[in-house]
């Protein structure tokens, strides 16, 4: 038996998993049930609740009782709690990736890099549960103050609301819960309804580690989302997913903070000093991988007019070497987009691309909710393969001369998340973060350059706020001053 065998043997079940919600530490059925489809099987590989109003009702009700006990836990014991979550992790890390595989389509080595990952993320969330500090402000330097002691001391803002994404669906689930509890509140996470069986499993973790009753609560569908961040009893909205819907959670959540942590389109510079040999393998991967369901997926190429033909023929070259298919298949590098609407929609927009007069140099066919890995050239930026979030498995490719018309074009769209830039010369290095108005620039490497521990978060309709457990939990407490008349 190969090994893609053995790991599809071993994911063989006589039913589909049964998801239950979690609210006040313990579990709970839902009236109505819903499909969890593998997308490249068909198969129903779990029944997942429709959380109602009640539920969340119940999950804010208990969060928000619990909020003083949280706030109130020594920060060595949250520490100790997520380092037992990690080391639980760890212990189901490969159940944990082949669910993520099955219920959205990722390949297997990208499921197994995501759970490495988020053990990583709660293992630094447990390192910044003893760090919270505040600050001394010094007064004698004004009359008024002299004589005084003020400090700036944080404190746990109470009930945070997490909302998460298909894409790396467990991930950032941790980025959410982790931190939050790390800083001393309480959660109610409502999971992606395409993949909730890999977040109920987190959860699972949580309360297997000892987390108390209503720290935590998961819920699922597509019911209480408007409700969530709507309900005045949540103090702080962590979501990750579409500009849109970010925009629509920013009107409805008034004068308490968020976390918007949105979409992009991945513009990455290759200039003339570049060298080809090191970034079209980069920008090849970087497209594809994940079938380009991520944020900071490189979809925009743009390469100096010196190196455009070498590069263009090596990355498609590149390209052609990755192998799309079974998820479950070790060596597969592109699994499937989530779902055939998802397909459809990419295969559309690049249609829409060439019948506009883009041309295409690999790719550009549809298998259900596969879609095969391709490369546009001669796109305009006014086409939506170019302007818009295409999070399929497609990169674009436009020739420069003049890298200001290019600093231009990334800072008129709409979108300011990631960016990559190869260079071998500082000056232009500096000159592009002086220039981009972008939340973060990757110095030979692509826009899709991530580790969990950075802050990460976008400007414009990319977002607001930054992930990473240091970050996020600075964005989680809030600053009290005291004032000692002494």
């Amino acid at each position: 038996m190969s090994q893609a065998q053995s790991v599809t043997a071993g994911t063989r079940q006589a039913e589909p998993a049964r998801i239950d919600m979690l609210i006040a530490g313990a579990r709970r059925a839902g009236k109505i049930l819903y499909d969890v489809i593998d997308p490249y099987r068909g198969e129903v590989v779990a029944r997942a609740p429709e959380s109602s109003l009640q539920d969340l009702d119940d999950a804010l009700g208990a969060a928000a009782k619990a909020k003083a006990e949280a706030a109130a836990l020594p920060g060595y014991r949250r520490a100790a709690l997520l380092r037992r979550v990690g080391e639980l992790l760890a212990a189901r890390s490969e159940e944990i990736a082949v669910i993520i595989a099955r219920e959205t389509g990722k390949a297997i080595k990208d499921a197994r890099a995501e759970v490495a990952r988020s053990q990583e993320t709660v293992m630094l969330s447990a390192e910044e549960a003893i760090r919270i500090q505040g600050e001394h402000v010094p007064l004698d330097g004004a009359p008024m103050g002299a004589g005084k002691l003020a400090l700036l001391l944080r404190f746990p803002v109470g009930v945070v609301a997490g909302i998460t994404p298909f894409n790396a669906p467990f991930n950032l689930a941790c980025h959410k819960v982790a931190p939050a509890i790390a800083a001393g509140n309480t959660v109610v996470l409502k999971a992606p309804p395409q993949a909730p069986w890999s977040v109920s499993k987190l959860g699972e973790l949580f309360f297997a580690a000892g987390l108390p009753a209503g720290f935590l609560g998961v819920l699922y569908g597509k019911t209480v989302g408007p409700a969530l961040v709507r309900d005045p009893r949540v103090n702080f909205i962590s979501f990750t997913g579409s500009s849109r819907v970010g925009a629509e959670i920013k009107a409805a959540c008034g004068m308490r903070r968020v976390a918007l942590e949105l979409g992009g389109n991945g513009p990455t510079i290759v200039h003339a000093d570049a060298s080809v040999d090191a970034s079209a393998p980069l920008c090849a991967r970087n497209a594809m991988r994940l079938a380009g369901q991520s944020c900071i997926s490189v979809q925009n190429l743009y390469v100096h007019a010196r190196l455009y033909d070498q590069f263009v023929a090596r990355l498609v070259d590149e390209v052609r070497k990755l192998k799309p298919g079974d998820p479950l298949d070790p060596e597969t590098d592109v699994g499937t987009l989530i779902d055939e609407a998802a397909a459809r929609r990419v295969e559309q927009w690049v249609d829409e691309a060439l019948g506009a007069g883009a041309k295409l140099l690999t790719g550009g066919r549809r298998h259900g909710t596969r879609y095969d890995p391709t490369v546009l050239a001669e796109v305009e930026p006014s086409m939506r393969v170019v302007c818009e979030e295409i999070f399929g498995p497609v990169v674009t490719v436009q020739r420069y001369e003049d890298l200001d018309r290019v600093f231009e074009l990334i800072n008129a769209g709409r979108y300011g998340l990631h960016c990559g830039i190869f260079t071998n010369r500082l000056d232009l290095a500096l000159r592009a973060v002086r220039s981009l108005r972008v939340g973060g620039i990757i110095v030979n490497g692509t826009s899709t350059w991530r580790t969990d521990q950075l802050p990460y978060g976008g400007v414009k309709e990319s977002g607001q706020g930054r992930e990473g457990p240091g970050r996020a939990v600075r964005e989680m407490t809030e600053e009290r001053l005291v004032v000692f008349n002494l």
